[in-house]
């Protein structure tokens, strides 16, 4: 029986994601919870939703880790009349704890993007961030090039399946070496990625008019993901992390359930 605390288990999260890094608009650190409760198992998630939820009651976690807040934006009411009412109930009766680390893990070094960076093999060059005040994003280098469709051919194998596509922009057979890295949306960063001449950028969100104007004024190739895929990596690296920090007295899940919003890709030749 393990004897460790929900209050050791943020501890441990807090250590590697201060959750005072996070950005001014954003809810991170417990939602639900006890923090005297003890904890056994811990499911790592992207997005609160009924699967998830779901998921952590059949597996017995009683601690939920999720990227993205289920409570971002002023609620209200948790009534049972709205979704995420029935989810906060679900968690609160079968005595699940809820905790968030959202724009605290995306800046963290190593954080979101550093995953996402790492299932290309590609090496994150040290302390070089695509926004430097929040520490978002990253640069890596293959050691050995692909072109830009062997890259996201690689991406799309690395990556839990959803139905949303790998898209590439730009010219497919570009040689590939230097690789700026946002896992979530990151069009934002699009003239920081052109500033430092880099042959990719892999990211999430990108519009069809940004997107377009972007590889017609520059040399560098667009790899559009799913939001929820391109953060997914860093639940493998957060929750192998944690079992360390807590010389493994805790058992830890990651949720390879999809969700992506987008239910069904049909692709027209």
């Amino acid at each position: 029986m393990s004897d460790v605390r929900l209050s050791e288990v943020i501890f441990a999260l807090e250590s590697r994601y201060p959750a005072a890094n996070a950005a001014e608009w954003d809810s991170v650190g417990l939602v639900v919870g006890n923090p005297e409760v003890t904890i056994t198992k811990v499911l790592f998630v992207v997005d609160v939703t009924p699967d998830t939820v779901a998921q952590a009651i059949a597996q017995d976690a009683q601690l939920i880790v999720a990227h993205h807040p289920l409570l971002l934006r002023g609620v209200h009411s948790v009534a049972e009349t709205t979704v995420k009412g029935r989810l906060l109930t679900a968690l609160i009766q079968k005595n699940i704890a809820l905790y968030t680390a959202h724009t605290n893990a995306d800046g963290a070094w190593p954080g979101v993007s550093d995953a996402l960076a790492s299932i290309t093999g590609a090496t994150v060059r040290p302390d070089v961030a695509l926004e430097v005040e929040t520490q978002i994003g990253r640069i890596a280098d293959l050691a050995t090039p692909l072109t830009a469709e062997g890259l996201a051919q690689l991406i799309a194998s690395k990556l839990p399946h959803s139905s949303s596509p790998v898209q590439v922009a730009g010219n497919v057979d570009k040689v590939v070496q230097s690789i700026a890295f946002c896992g979530g949306a990151g069009d934002s960063l699009l003239e920081a990625v052109a500033a430092l001449g880099v042959d990719a950028y892999v990211t999430s969100d990108l519009r069809h008019h940004v997107a377009s104007d972007f590889v017609t004024a520059n040399d560098c190739v667009l790899i559009n993901i799913a939001h929820w895929a391109s953060e997914w990596p860093w639940l493998n690296v957060a929750s192998a992390n944690l079992k360390v920090d807590l010389a493994d007295k805790v058992d830890v899940v990651v949720s390879t359930i999809p969700t992506d919003p987008w239910s069904l890709t049909i692709a027209r030749g």
